[in-house]
């Protein structure tokens, strides 16, 4: 079975979304709605993976749920992205670069949900019903951080392209 390759895969995006978020949280830190709940889908993200690696032992994968970045990666570089953000504020440079990063982002978050839809389907194939459960309720979440990212976006973008 290949169900070990799915779940390396889904961990390899879980692992990506949470050290994007935390990036794009700190960059953004002075647009507390985004930096707060960058925070919130950052954790949601590594309870994704700890749900994950109590099944992918079966599977022979090592899914260490410490591996998954802290909320909001501390050292030189966030600093620097934190102070960036402070001193440029709500000029139109970053509400252009937060476009940017929010479609990165919800590009990121395509990727892990087809990667769990594919997991789910394996799952089902091998008649896992506790790997489903986790797939089904982790799933579930990444979509949540999905839509927050189109609805950021439409919010956003009227006003960032037409200012």
């Amino acid at each position: 079975m290949k169900l070990g390759l799915a779940i390396a895969e889904v961990r390899d995006a879980e692992l990506a979304l949470a050290e994007r978020l935390g990036a794009l949280g700190e960059r953004h830190k002075a647009d507390h709605d985004v930096y707060h709940l960058t925070e919130t889908l950052q954790r949601i993200a590594q309870a994704n993976l700890a749900r994950l690696a109590s099944a992918a032992e079966r599977y022979g994968v090592d899914l260490d749920p410490s591996d998954a970045p802290t909320e909001h990666p501390s050292g030189a570089l966030a600093t620097l992205r934190g102070k960036t953000s402070e001193l440029l504020g709500r000029r139109p440079e970053p509400a252009l670069l937060l476009l940017r990063d929010l479609r990165e982002l919800h590009l990121l978050y395509a990727q892990a949900s087809i990667n769990w839809v594919m997991l789910a389907q394996g799952a089902q194939a091998a008649r896992d019903a506790e790997l489903l459960e986790v797939v089904s309720r982790s799933h579930a979440q990444t979509l949540r951080g999905m839509k927050w990212t189109v609805t950021r976006i439409k919010v956003a973008a009227p006003q960032v392209l037409t200012s």
